[in-house]
Parts: structure tokens; C-alpha cells; sequence
């Protein structure tokens, strides 16, 4: 199995490389009747596209969307949906000196191991431009979720190397200030200290890795399969398919290890849930609260400082990789590991929808949140 493909009922197909002519998606399994038109997909592509800022690559791609297939007048047939974005700014010869070389860090090795050939253009289809066309998959998703749950799926950067935000609620997020800023940062008052961070390192010629958490809110209780199809489970999955990414984190991930049963288990009430530490997610089902998933990326490989490496001959080579790349890959994650959340839930609310569509709404249906409750 080629693996090229995510999702059982709302599943997408990518296909193309980082240099090839273009880019493109099948979304297949969507529902019909909802509106789409190529300006639709304009907003989060923006935010995910390198080249607006100095923090990130210089690489401009227009990124416009062809609607190929599965619209008709505007909304979904419920056949096919292909989508098609051709590469604009390429620069191929930037990679002509290290075709040869293994870059470490890199999909470089391992592709030459699993193909027998590697297309060493920008990583071919390791580079992280395939996931363009998640985003682009995923404006359809989040479409339906609001309009049909009144789901909303938000991302934001929480840390940068070892910067973190001064001022930061998981339960009270300013999305104003984190879409206001090309950081996705939830803190304004330390945009200027990002800004030199990320000047010095780029100056360095280093990088750095980078923290993401994603909040999606308005789901109802029930989604998700209790043992192979767990919510938490594919969420995990998907967010470790995304380049660069190393670790995730539902709810208080990690901090559980430290934290006593008393206080992780979720008191509820009759006003609704006391707290959150699960995450949203109970036994591998939402439980009606936010989903909240954190995704740890790596600092990005493609330095200009020198490394040692082989060739594809096994002789010990230098290794020096020029071109355009981002000094810290997370910086545009954001929209990414939205878009894979929001993917996962698509599938899961339609998988969920048909098997147990007929159950209806079961009480007692408890309250995502206690208001005016400490938490």
C-alpha cells in the first residue's frame, strides 16, 4: 500500500512534488451540497504560504485553486472533488549540488532506501508543499463541520525554541490577537521579541523547533470508536503524518505523568465538566468538551551551516544546503495541524453519522463547561 491516502468515509488522496508542475488533492467522500468556490480556499492557504514574512522561506507560490472535478454550480456533487495547484516559483538548480548527497535530517536516505530513487528537487514528495493540498482539503471539511455542528478548529503557536507565551489560558485563547500576528502567537505584547529571536537565528544560520496546539470546539458528544478508531488515536496519526512533527500531546499529554489521579480525572457536575485535562476525549470519544491536541516540531535539517554525510556512492561528503528554507518550520504549522484536525473529525462526524445516526441525543447531555466554575 502506497499510503497516499487519509481517511475511511471523508478520505483525501494527495499526489505531486515540492518541483514538480503541480500539486493536487482528491477528496472523495464528500458530501453533496455544499457551497465551494476556488476563493474559498484563499484565506487559509494564505496563512499557510511561505514568503510573506522574513521568518520564512522566500519561496512565493500563488497557490491558486482549480476545482476540477465533484462542483457543479457552485456546491458538491458528492463525486470526486479534484483540486489542482501548479508550482509557480521552483528553483530546481538549487539543488543540483547536493542530488547525490544524503542531507541528514532529511527523508533523503530513507526514500533512497524504500524507492531505489529519490527525487532530491526540495525533498519531492517528502517537502512539506504537499501539505498544501490538506490545507486545501481541509477548507471543505471545516465548511461542513461548522454549518452542520457549529464545530470551529483553531491553531496557535505556544512555543518557539524556549520561548513561550507570558500571558496563556488554554480555556481562554485571544484568537483576535493570534491571527493578527504571522506568528499565530496568543501573546501580542511579545511579537517584537519574537522578531528579533528569529532575526538572530536566522543570522546564525540555525533553526529552531516549535510547539503547536490546536482547540476544536463545538463537537458534540460520541464521535469516535472505542478500541482501533479512537479519536484521540487518529488524531495522533494525523498530526505525526505532518513533516517535521515528532511528538504530540492530547490534552495535558505528557504533564500526566506528573500529575495525581485526583486532579487529572475531569469532575463533572450538574452544571457540566469542572476541568479538561483529557483533552476532549474520553475512552477514544469526545466527550463534548474542546478538543485539544499539541504538536512538537522539529528544528528544520537545511542549514547552511556544514555537516558531514555520504553520498549515494558512500564516499564521506560535506554537506552545505542552500535555497529558500525556514528557519523554524513551525511558524507556518499552524494552519497545517488545523487542517488535520479538522479532517479527522469530518471523517469521524460522517463515520458516526452512519452507524449510529439513529440514536439521537441521549441524556443527560452534559455541559462542555462549568461556567463560572473554577476549572
Amino acid at each position: 500500500m502506497a499510503s497516499n491516502t487519509f481517511g475511511k468515509l471523508f478520505a483525501i488522496t494527495t499526489f505531486g512534488e515540492s518541483h514538480g508542475p503541480a500539486i493536487g488533492c482528491v477528496v472523495d467522500g464528500c458530501p453533496p451540497g455544499i457551497a465551494i468556490a476556488p476563493e474559498d480556499f484563499r484565506h487559509d492557504l494564505e496563512r499557510r504560504a511561505t514568503g510573506k514574512t522574513r521568518h520564512t522561506s522566500a519561496r512565493h507560490e500563488a497557490d491558486e485553486v482549480e476545482i476540477l472535478s465533484g462542483v457543479y454550480e457552485g456546491v458538491t456533487t458528492g463525486t470526486p472533488i479534484a483540486l489542482l495547484i501548479r508550482n509557480t516559483d521552483a528553483r530546481s538548480k538549487d539543488y543540483a549540488n547536493i542530488a547525490a548527497q544524503f542531507r541528514p535530517g532529511h527523508a533523503d536516505y530513507t526514500y533512497w532506501q524504500k524507492y531505489g530513487l529519490r527525487d532530491p528537487r526540495g525533498g519531492g514528495r517528502s517537502s512539506a508543499r504537499e501539505t498544501t493540498m490538506r490545507v486545501a482539503a481541509a477548507v471543505i471539511a471545516k465548511k461542513w463541520l461548522a454549518q452542520h455542528h457549529g464545530v470551529q478548529v483553531r491553531g496557535c503557536l505556544t512555543q518557539i525554541g524556549d520561548i513561550t507565551p507570558h500571558a496563556f489560558d488554554a480555556e481562554n485563547i485571544d484568537w483576535a490577537a493570534v491571527e493578527a500576528n504571522p506568528f499565530f502567537w496568543p501573546d501580542a505584547s511579545q511579537i517584537g521579541e519574537l522578531e528579533s529571536y528569529m532575526d538572530a537565528l536566522r543570522k546564525s544560520g540555525d533553526s529552531v523547533g516549535a510547539r503547536v496546539d490546536v482547540v476544536a470546539e463545538g463537537l458534540p458528544p460520541g464521535w469516535g470508536e472505542p478500541i482501533y478508531g479512537k479519536l484521540d488515536g487518529e488524531l495522533a496519526a494525523a498530526m505525526m503524518s505532518i513533516n517535521a512533527v515528532k511528538g504530540v500531546e492530547i490534552g495535558d499529554g505528557f504533564a500526566a505523568i506528573a500529575q495525581k489521579g485526583s486532579f487529572h480525572r475531569d469532575e463533572i457536575s450538574a452544571d457540566g465538566f469542572l476541568s479538561n485535562h483529557a483533552g476532549g476525549i474520553l475512552g477514544g470519544i469526545s466527550t463534548g468538551q474542546a478538543i485539544r491536541v499539541s504538536t512538537a516540531f522539529k528544528p528544520t535539517s537545511s542549514l547552511r551551516l556544514p555537516v558531514q554525510s555520504l553520498d549515494t556512492a558512500g564516499n564521506a561528503v560535506e554537506v552545505v544546503t542552500t535555497g529558500r528554507h525556514d528557519p523554524c518550520v513551525g511558524i507556518r504549522a499552524t494552519p497545517i495541524c488545523e487542517a488535520m484536525v479538522a479532517l479527522v473529525l469530518m471523517d469521524q462526524a460522517l463515520r458516526h453519522r452512519a452507524q449510529c445516526g439513529d440514536v439521537g441525543e441521549i441524556a443527560p447531555r452534559i455541559p462542555a463547561k462549568a461556567t463560572g466554575k473554577k476549572r
